[in-house]
């Protein structure tokens, strides 16, 4: 199999990897992270200026129509860079709801404002207790005269706060089906509560008290979203480990630099054999993480499937542990200035630690793929 990127591939790759160096330092990043907006729209618009926003959405809307390998090689940029703008929750997972399960005329008004960069999305799925299952929620939808009128709470929605529009989750009342509905922030009975998360980005707590959406607000057929949050979890997931790939490759890069430089007995600490084996280590762990990113990539976008679902559980599974682990070695190489919170390396590691639990953690997605291993019959 040829794993080499193509022309307009690795133009895709050298373009953010090209702004995220030159316009996302760390010390800007801590700017923007102190900030109103707890992210910079200027960066943002230069992702839209350059049709970065638009890469994962589809061509028929104004997009650039790219598979789950562009959409791995602009999140591995933006992991490297720590990037706080909700890039992959609302271009990659809000857009592909919307594309999934909305109308003509829905797909039509939303998604050129999203692909332009216009407007942001963000998605409601979690509350407390779900873990992780988009299907466990007790958000209610309740049939009204002026179409639904929704009760209920949401948790962790990340972007929330600066989105023109969040996708929320709710079960029709009475039944089990699992609907998405559209919603204005401002919307009477919508209340928000906002947060920066302990890694950077901003989140947002959602109380729903009897907000009013109108029936064109429905995204699909009532009750029947189910199959397409799982579907977009898993193209979200595959983003998510990419960008866990490229944090994981700057925080090996810093942790070189490091035992490079850092002196001790009168010789680069780097030189001790015991270290080089940590550090061969990490490589390995490193370089196994690299190569289930591109399996999850490039089958993130195949149609819903058994094999499917197995194979990004397993990457998931795999880059969660790598992260994991290169986060606690990194710091361990490092000594006590690894926790400094002006060293980006601290940040690094809580980024990888918070990533692992996103979309579920590594004991989450591990069941999920033994429930879809097709084991052999025994013969008697």
């Amino acid at each position: 199999m040829d794993f080499n990127l193509n022309e307009e591939q690795q133009m895709l790759a050298d373009t953010v990897q090209r702004m995220v160096r030159d316009q996302y330092s760390f010390e800007k990043r801590e700017a923007y992270y102190k900030s109103s907006d707890g992210f910079s729209p200027a960066f943002w618009q230069q992702l839209s200026e350059l049709g970065i926003t638009s890469v994962p959405v589809g061509a028929d809307y104004e997009g650039f129509g790219g598979t789950g390998v562009e959409n791995m090689l602009v999140m591995t940029e933006l992991g490297r860079g720590l990037c706080l703008e909700s890039f992959l929750h609302s271009q990659i997972y809000a857009a592909g709801l919307v594309e999934q399960l909305g109308s003509g005329e829905q797909r039509r008004s939303l998604l050129p404002k999203v692909a332009a960069g216009e407007w942001r999305l963000a998605v409601a799925d979690e509350e407390p207790g779900s873990h992780y299952d988009p299907e466990s929620i007790a958000c209610t939808a309740i049939p009204c005269d002026r179409g639904w009128r929704l009760e209920g709470s949401k948790r962790v929605v990340i972007g929330g706060d600066s989105a023109k529009f969040i996708l929320v989750s709710a079960k029709i009342q009475d039944t089990d089906g699992v609907s998405v509905f559209l919603i204005d922030p401002e919307a009477d009975g919508v209340t928000l509560q906002s947060y920066p998360c302990i890694d950077g980005p901003r989140a947002c707590d959602l109380a729903l008290n009897g907000v009013y959406v109108e029936c064109d607000d429905l995204l699909g057929a009532p009750g029947k979203a189910a199959p397409a949050l799982i579907y977009q979890r898993g193209r979200a997931g595959a983003a998510q480990c990419a960008e866990a790939l490229g944090s994981m490759e700057e925080a090996f890069r810093l942790t070189l630099d490091y035992l490079k430089t850092r002196q001790q007995f009168g010789a680069p600490i780097g030189r001790f054999q015991s270290l080089q084996h940590r550090m061969a280590d990490i490589r390995g762990e490193l370089e196994l993480a690299r190569s289930m990113v591109i399996l999850a990539a490039c089958v993130a976008d195949d149609q819903a499937s058994d094999e499917r679902s197995r194979q990004l559980a397993a990457a998931k599974f795999v880059v969660a542990r790598a992260s994991q682990f290169i986060a606690e070695q990194a710091i361990q190489l490092h000594g006590g200035i690894g926790m400094t919170w002006e060293y980006s390396l601290a940040h690094h590691a809580k980024r990888l630690v918070m990533l692992t639990h996103q979309f579920g953690d590594d004991d989450f997605h591990l069941a999920q793929y033994s429930a879809l291993l097709d084991l052999p019959r025994q013969v008697a």
